[in-house]
């Protein structure tokens, strides 16, 4: 092992969300961690998609296991080079992906359509919940995901994490 190799395997990594001040921020909200350029110039967004206060709410896991799915499928339109938006283990929201420069507010925008569109769906519309299709088919409750969805619209959905900006 060279000298350059040990030294970065010393170096402490910084996870940005174990830095975010967690009783700082006013849920619900879509907050952009980051834009990374990749070695051949791609970008990609990284954004904080919380969706109940920390440390204080939590989405159960069957609801929260229904807006994954639900949200892979009504943001991806709406999105343009949506990547992923996988849910924290915290169960509080999601880590959004995208290729390319989004705004919070854009991407804010959209998890309100998304939310909306969860609010109209029928069992049918839920993709993914059969057991050829998903690793847990039985862990999902779309009541209760049509539950959080209402109460977060109801709260309303801010492009900022600090100040309550409504979209």
């Amino acid at each position: 092992m060279n000298e350059k190799t040990e030294s970065a395997k010393t170096q402490e990594t910084v996870i940005e969300s174990f830095t975010l001040d967690h009783d700082a921020v006013k849920a619900p909200y879509v907050r952009l961690i980051d834009t990374t350029q990749g070695p051949k110039g791609d970008i990609i967004s990284n954004f904080d998609v919380r969706l109940t206060q920390p440390n204080e709410e939590f989405i159960d896991t069957a609801s929260l296991h229904t807006l994954e799915h639900l949200l892979a499928k009504y943001l991806r339109p709406q999105i343009d080079g949506y990547i992923d938006c996988s849910p924290y283990g915290c169960r509080t929201g999601f880590h959004l992906l995208a290729w390319g420069e989004l705004s919070a507010h854009d991407a804010a925008v959209a998890l309100k359509k998304a939310l909306e569109q969860t609010m109209e769906t029928t069992i049918e519309g839920v993709p993914g919940i059969a057991r050829k299709e998903c690793g847990n088919y039985l862990d999902h409750s779309l009541e209760g995901a049509k539950s959080w969805a209402g109460k977060i619209l109801e709260q309303g959905i801010s492009d900022d994490a600090f100040e309550r900006h409504l979209v």
